[in-house]
């Protein structure tokens, strides 16, 4: 399983995910049609499947092309949102596969649109799996509550995408990652493994490399929204419970200047 992130937009990331055997691939989110392809055409892959996280534009705003440009494409979205250029609706716990060697879950991971779909990719050969979540899990952040609540995002989160292998390499739908640690060292000034991966974050955006992919396992311990199960995170919020702290941090976020 090779995956190829493809830079896109201002910050978006699409992404190649190629069947090394078979050279099939399924492109993630791909806004920008023409890139994408040409990034398969480079490493020999032929797309034959998109997989869309969610309805907004800056992801699910290439499908249409891409139907145009290799026809006969199918087209996976959330059966909850409405998905421009749509082509077959997955639920939570639909399976799919790319090539002989990957299989997909499909993930429910709302909130941030009601049908956010995130994609668990595991394949035959023994190698990490990994997980697509769009713009639900962030590099040490998540996704703004537009379509769902604190409840939601703390399944989605810490129970859905928490409860995968903590070696899962998280590639995710934006390079947010460098603000994202600048703001959790405002909430954990203390926290040692943010500090050392904020640092290591500016030196790959200063020679033009992406942060992803993270892990589960790392954004237990630099990702406070991941964090709201521990009583000191609660504590710091005066929270009564971990969807409340989940609250509290996204309510910060969300009028932070930094």
């Amino acid at each position: 399983m090779k995956i190829v992130p493809v830079a896109c937009l201002e910050d978006n990331y699409a992404y190649l995910i190629i069947d090394e055997t078979t050279k099939a691939a399924a492109a993630v989110d791909p806004v920008e049609p023409e890139k994408v392809l040409a990034a398969a055409s480079e490493v020999g892959a032929y797309i034959d499947c998109v997989l869309t996280t969610h309805h907004h534009w800056d992801h699910a705003g290439g499908n249409e092309k891409m139907r145009l440009l290799v026809p006969g494409i199918k087209v996976y979205g959330g059966s909850l949102d409405n998905v421009k250029g749509c082509t077959d609706q997955v639920e939570n716990g639909t399976k799919l596969s790319v090539g002989k060697e990957i299989e997909i879950l499909c993930l429910h991971t709302s909130c941030h649109t009601k049908g956010h779909i995130s994609y668990y990719l595991s394949s035959t050969e023994e190698e990490d799996p990994a997980v697509f979540t769009g713009d639900t899990l962030f590099i040490a952040g998540c996704g703004r509550f537009f379509e769902g609540t604190a409840e939601q995002m703390y399944q989605s989160l810490c129970v859905t995408l928490g409860s995968l292998p903590k070696s899962t390499r998280v590639y995710c739908g934006h390079e947010y990652t460098v603000k994202n640690l600048q703001f959790m060292l405002t909430v954990e000034p203390e926290n040692e493994k943010v500090k050392q991966k904020l640092e290591w974050a500016q030196k790959q955006r200063e020679a033009n490399q992406p942060t992803v992919p993270s892990t589960i396992g790392d954004e237990f311990e630099i990702n406070t929204f991941m964090r709201v199960d521990l009583p000191e995170i609660q504590a710091k919020f005066g929270a009564k419970s971990p969807i409340e702290a989940l609250r509290m941090v996204r309510n910060t976020k969300d009028t932070w200047k930094g």
